[in-house]
C-alpha cells in the first residue's frame, strides 16, 4: 500500500510538471533567441533564406524613401503592429531591421515573446547597411520629395563658412537620445550665439549628407573651427561634455 502510494505521488509530480511545461509552451516560453548579424552577414543570411520574412520596423516615410528588397513594412510605434506581425507565420525565419537598430531591436524582442521560433536583426539598422553599399529600393515620388529637401554636400559646406565655432547635431526624430540633447544644445546656441553656431541635421532628411560623414548611429556631433573638423563625437552628450568640447 505504501509503495502504491509513493508511485501515485511520483507520477502526479511527473503529471503536473509536463503540464506546466505545456502551459510555457503555449504561452510562448522559452523565448526564442535573437541573433545580431552584421550588414553583410544579413545580406547573405537573405540569400541563403529565400523563404525568410523580411520586416522593415520603420515609419511607413522611411520605408518609401529606401528599404531591403522584400521586406514588409511594419511600423513598430503604430498601434497595428501587433495584429499585423500576427499575420506572419511564425514557423519562418523573419529578418527585422529599422534605420539604427533601436527599434528592431524591441520589435525582435516582442517577437521572441510571442512565438516566432527564428530571429535575426540587422545590427545597425539601415545605416550600417547603407555604410555597406548594399542594395535598397525606393519609391520614386518619395525620393524625389527627399532630395528635394535634403541637403547637398555644397551647401553644407557653406554652412561651415564662419569664423566661429560650428556644432553640428546629426539627429532623427525617432532617436531618444537626440531629443534628450535637444534643450542643451538649444540653450548653447541661445547663451553662445557670439561664439558657436548650432546646425541640427536630421538624417532622415538629408540621407545625402548622413552618408557621406558615413554616420552610422546616432546622435553624432561634429565640431568645426575655420572650415576644418575638430572633434567628433558619437552618442548621448550631456551639455557639460557639449560646452568641454568648445574649450
Amino acid at each position: 500500500m505504501k509503495n502504491r502510494l509513493i508511485l501515485f505521488l511520483i507520477a502526479a509530480t511527473l503529471l503536473f510538471s509536463c503540464s506546466n511545461q505545456q502551459q510555457a509552451v503555449a504561452a510562448g516560453q522559452p523565448n526564442a533567441e535573437v541573433k545580431k548579424l552584421s550588414a553583410t552577414e544579413f545580406s547573405d543570411k537573405i540569400k541563403q533564406t529565400p523563404d525568410a520574412t523580411i520586416v522593415d520596423v520603420r515609419t511607413e516615410e522611411e520605408y518609401k524613401q529606401g528599404h531591403i528588397t522584400g521586406a514588409k513594412n511594419i511600423d513598430w510605434n503604430e498601434s497595428e503592429f501587433e495584429t499585423q506581425i500576427a499575420k506572419l507565420d511564425k514557423t519562418k525565419p523573419v529578418l527585422v531591421y529599422c534605420l539604427s537598430g533601436s527599434r528592431s531591436s524591441d520589435a525582435a524582442s516582442y517577437m521572441s515573446k510571442n512565438g516566432f521560433k527564428e530571429i535575426y536583426e540587422l545590427d545597425g539598422g539601415m545605416m550600417k547597411w547603407r555604410a555597406a553599399n548594399l542594395a535598397e529600393v525606393a519609391d520614386t515620388a518619395a525620393t524625389e520629395q527627399s532630395s528635394a529637401k535634403g541637403m547637398t554636400i555644397q551647401e553644407y559646406e557653406a554652412l561651415l563658412k564662419t569664423d566661429k565655432y560650428v556644432l553640428v547635431d546629426f539627429h532623427a526624430p525617432w532617436c531618444g537620445y537626440c531629443k534628450m540633447m535637444e534643450p542643451s544644445l538649444d540653450d548653447i546656441a541661445a547663451t553662445m550665439a557670439d561664439k558657436v553656431v548650432v546646425v541640427r541635421i536630421d538624417t532622415d532628411q538629408n540621407e545625402e549628407v548622413a552618408k557621406h560623414f558615413e554616420i552610422d548611429a546616432l546622435p553624432v556631433i561634429m565640431l568645426y573651427k575655420n572650415q576644418q573638423l575638430v572633434k567628433k563625437e558619437v552618442g548621448y552628450q550631456t551639455k557639460k561634455q557639449l560646452l568641454k568640447l568648445l574649450e
